[in-house]
């Protein structure tokens, strides 16, 4: 059987528990799994001999089992398994006494304490690595790890001093000669002879191999209650070992030889290995051959030489075995400049293919609408407007389609400019489309632009299509855009639908972007009958730092507006700890005030119902690991799911959730935090309050139909229910002016970028305005310092800074900005600018020269995966 990286794990490994428990993390394929890095490498464990022990030092060292006895302690339950050990032939090597220890293990479980038993059987020999301690004057080692060695194998002292040299400079190798066990013979007497029917199985064949094994850098992966980073890690030297490798990555970057650690080939009970593929069947020369051809290096050779990068296998190998810390953080360095030349490249490719497409040249007209909308505002445009409206008139005169990103700030005018482009291309006599992400603001945005528009001439048709809409009202719609008779169209994702036609569309604006599968996004790049692509303009509030957005819109055109109009005060930012009840009333005496005075207030829960199924066990936080990306829309956010990957649709309206942030121990296990706050059990619990005596409650979730929210955000603008409950549903162009506080639960489980967008939504009016940030976090702890960020700053882009600082490069926009699983998985944006810089010049370098990459099939396939993966963020394929 060939194993290739898109080989799944279903059809390898034997334990279904362990594939089901390898899905919940997102690994589903040998590729995922060779991809789940790490998140960090223990250091190398020293030699030492028991005299030689340090309590609460880690060490290793050989020995012989002497006695062992199983105790039951009956006052607790359960058993007590002791074993002796000699190290006498070892310590001879160190030159120092020999001397006898303890290991001590506890189990409830009887299987357990007969497992190890059988193991630990007088006179096996063993290498044992752990923490020592002293308990009634001996040292002990509870539950150590422990290797045993197979009878008859070569001596425990022999050439230990040159292990000890080796193990010291990080290495793991002998400095003597390459079998320094070859000329001695064991001291230890032979183990009796297995229990008749008994199966027993050595860790090991020689000495030397478990001590290079347990001496050796160990990765830890992010793990959960279902399975161990000890598991996750068998599992990928499993797959490793299947797909070719027989000895570990190597000091001097060699896939094999003298030194070199052997991948102990994984049992039956494991992996399903193959026939002819036993340990014995393959030399490691010819396995690290085998394991290359399995894992074709992706980088150019050229780029490769030039940057001293390892292979692409002998990095996976360097990652998931390293010989050193050295090693591993080389072949991190290599992986991730893997990703930055990948998606460089792809980025660069798609740029190159927009401008070979064909568009409608929409240029300026004498008296133009655009300029005639202009005069008739209120009120001045900023510099900043000026300029991108300046920019945007510029691409859409082009015959190849305008690509542009414009970020603002909530407030500072990104409607105002998306309309003079609209109006450019309506003057040009064609269609133009805006694609809102709700109901809401689908008629926000068609009753705003229709009351600017009214005035001018010719009259401007301005149609409204929503998935809402009655059936009549729908087809006549859809009949006005199917015309084709030039206006503006404002949509929801009704316009992705295939009974949606604009035969004339010249232009296609996204308002929050990532609330849009690509998929849905490049259909409307098909509505055109005469093979032309819409300009398209991308709008986001969603603060992107400059240097993750120069990295993942690469091919997009960036402009940024970052002057906010006159007249709005900065909104005052309060966190208040839960637990403090005299401060939470004054809060809420403070809404009582506000309301009474005419004013509104937002109450923003994560959950929908505080019963939700899938919620549980972490409250909507995966228990996997949080290199599982899985997400989906959610209430006009996303939400995690503890499967890790793609949400199902009652786990995406229950969580309203950017991308919380997980908290993982030492080992890399998930730790359990306190169930999110749902929209009904705060709406019950408010309403019972005092201070809210006699004020009308509204809630608001993504799970109500269209026609109840539009209901819902009526009332609540009216003032008939001046406090609304709701999920994060009213992150995203709510616009109610006498909207005046915020309370937001959980604070400290969302992103930086989402907490600023939602305490955007009040001070619209010119009022005095407020957010509270309720938090449970620990004080000192990481989720304390996201909020002081918040705290203490209202600039979007130095926010955006903190998040993807906070996160890493491959969360800030979360999956369902590229409607797809991120591949960036190791490449972070801030820290690697100049490798991201390096790798964009050489990838121009070599689409110069070979621009379809027909020299580079490897690369090329992987720009291909990482364009389907991530769509390159925008619609260009």
């Amino acid at each position: 059987m060939s194993i290739t990286m898109d080989t799944t794990l279903a059809s390898l490994v034997t334990n279904k528990r362990r594939v089901s428990a390898l899905k919940s993390l997102g690994i589903v394929t040998v590729g995922d799994a060779l991809t789940y890095y790490p998140f960090r490498v223990t250091e190398p464990v020293p030699l030492r001999a028991i005299r030689e022990a340090a309590p609460g030092q880690q060490m290793a060292f050989a020995a012989v089992i002497r006695d062992m006895r199983v105790v039951p302690m009956n006052a607790r339950r359960g058993y007590r398994l002791e074993a002796t050990v000699d190290d006498a032939d070892f310590a001879r090597s160190r030159r120092v006494p020999g001397s006898t220890a303890r290991l001590t293990f506890f189990s409830y479980r009887k299987s357990y304490v007969d497992w190890v038993s059988m193991r630990l059987r007088a006179g096996t020999s063993v290498v044992v690595s752990g923490m020592p301690s002293e308990y009634m004057g001996q040292l002990q080692f509870t539950h150590p790890e422990i290797l045993t060695v197979a009878p008859g194998s070569a001596g425990a002292g022999a050439g230990l001093e040159g292990y000890a040299r080796g193990a010291a400079s990080g290495n793991g190798a002998f400095a003597g000669s390459a079998d320094p066990y070859a000329s001695a013979q064991s001291a230890y007497p032979p183990a009796a002879a297995a229990p008749s029917g008994a199966a027993l199985k050595y860790d090991a064949d020689t000495v030397q191999e478990a001590l290079t094994r347990v001496c050796r850098p160990r990765p830890v992966y992010h793990a959960s209650s279902r399975i161990s980073s000890e598991h996750i890690h068998e599992t990928i030297l499993g797959l490793l070992w299947m797909m070719g490798a027989r000895t570990s990555s190597t000091p001097d970057g060699q896939l094999a030889g003298a030194g070199s650690a052997d991948i102990v080939a994984p049992t039956t009970d494991t992996i399903a290995v193959q026939n002819g593929e036993e340990k014995s069947g393959t030399t490691a020369e010819s396995g690290a051959e085998a394991l290359s051809q399995s894992i074709p290096d992706v980088l150019p050779e050229s780029v490769r030489k030039a940057k001293n990068l390892m292979h692409r296998a002998e990095a996976f190998l360097a990652i998931h075995d390293p010989a050193s810390t050295a090693r591993f953080k080389g072949a991190i360095e290599t992986l991730r400049y893997e990703e930055a030349f990948v998606s460089q490249t792809s980025l660069l490719k798609a740029r190159s293919h927009a401008h070979k497409s064909a568009a409608h040249s929409c240029p300026l007209v004498t008296d133009s609408l655009r300029d005639q909308f202009i005069a008739s505002l209120p009120f001045s445009l900023t510099a900043g407007q000026q300029q991108v409206i300046h920019d945007i008139a510029a691409d859409l005169a082009h015959d190849w389609p305008m690509q542009r990103l414009l970020q603002g700030e909530v407030g500072s005018g990104k409607t105002v400019v998306a309309l003079a482009a609209m109006l450019q291309a309506v003057d040009a006599g064609y269609q133009a489309v805006l694609v809102a992400p709700t109901q809401v603001l689908a008629e926000q945005h068609a009753e705003t632009i229709g009351r600017m528009v009214e005035q001018l001439k010719p009259a401007i048709p301005v149609t409204l299509l929503t998935g809402g809409m009655k059936l009549a009202a729908r087809r006549k719609a859809l009949a006005a855009a199917a015309s084709g008779e030039p206006g503006i169209i404002v949509a929801t994702h009704a316009a992705f639908s295939k009974t949606f036609q604009a035969p004339h569309l010249a232009l296609v604006v996204i308002d929050e972007q990532h609330r849009f599968g690509v998929e849905q996004r490049e259909s409307l790049n098909a509505k055109t009958d005469d093979g032309t692509t819409p300009h398209l303009l991308v709008m986001t509030a969603t603060p992107i730092p400059r240097t993750a957005a120069m990295t993942w819109f690469g091919d997009l055109d960036i402009s940024w507006l970052t002057e906010l109009p006159g007249g709005r005060k900065p909104i005052r930012t309060v966190v208040v700890n839960e637990a403090d009840a005299a401060t939470m009333g004054r809060m809420f005496a403070h809404i009582r005030a506000r309301v009474d005075a005419g004013e509104r207030a937002y109450i923003v829960c994560p959950r929908i119902d505080a019963d939700d199924e899938e919620n549980e066990g972490g409250s909507g936080v995966s228990s996997a690991a949080g290199s599982a990306r899985g997400r989906a829309a959610a209430s006009g956010s996303s939400a995690r799911t503890a499967a890790g990957g793609r949400a199902t649709r009652a786990a995406a309206d229950a969580i309203g959730i950017d991308d919380p942030y997980e908290t993982f121990d030492e080992n890399g296990e998930t730790v359990a935090r306190p169930p999110l706050h749902a929209v009904a059990e705060i709406a019950d619990r408010l309403q019972k309050l005092p201070q809210f005596q006699g004020i009308r409650f509204a809630t608001l979730t993504g799970r109500d139909k269209d026609d109840v929210k539009t209901q819902v955000m009526a009332d609540f603008a009216g003032g008939e229910t001046p406090i609304l409950v709701s999920t994060t549903v009213i992150e995203v162009g709510v616009d109610v002016k006498q909207a005046s506080c915020i309370v937001i639960f959980d604070a400290d489980r969302y992103g930086l970028s989402q907490l600023h967008q939602l305490r955007g939504r009040v001070g619209r009016g010119g009022t005095n305005s407020w957010a509270f940030l309720i938090s449970r976090a620990e004080p000192g702890s990481p989720a304390e310092q996201r909020l002081e960020v918040i705290h203490h700053s209202l600039d979007g882009a130095e926010i955006a800074q903190a998040d993807l600082e906070f996160r890493g490069a491959g969360d800030v926009l979360g999956d369902a900005q590229s409607g797809g699983k991120s591949s960036l998985k190791l490449l972070r944006v801030v820290k690697d600018a100049d490798m991201i810089a390096d790798a964009r010049t050489r990838a121009e370098q070599l689409l110069a020269a070979d621009p379809e990459l027909a020299g580079e099939v490897q690369l090329a396939g992987a720009v291909l995966d990482f364009t389907r993966g991530n769509e390159t963020f925008l619609t260009s394929s």
